[in-house]
């Protein structure tokens, strides 16, 4: 029995303010670039996939390609919006001095 995993979208990304950064894996390069995820939105979709295999095909690292190194495949990480979840944690929190 082969389970479905939800597929999460760019729109997701861009909704849950969640920044991606695309990582060249090549061992002397190891570059990573912030990703603009609204200009990714604006070329291929809301709806494109945001996992790994809807966006390895997209990237080279240009890096590599200058300096004629081997290709090796691009990975991402996907940070959360930390700052706004602290700030819904944090929302209700009160300080107290009392003993």
């Amino acid at each position: 029995m082969e389970i479905a995993m939800p597929q999460k979208t760019l729109a997701d990304i861009l909704a849950a303010r969640e920044s991606v950064y695309v990582n060249c894996a090549h061992p002397v390069c190891c570059k990573s670039t912030k990703l603009d995820v609204q200009a990714l939105i604006d070329r291929l979709g809301p709806d494109h996939g945001s996992m790994h295999q809807d966006l390895v095909g997209l990237f080279a690292c240009s890096d590599c390609k200058a300096a004629n190194r081997d290709r090796r495949p691009m990975f991402f990480t996907v940070v959360p919006d930390y700052d706004g979840i602290n700030a819904k944690s944090d929302r209700d929190w009160k300080p107290t001095f009392g003993r």
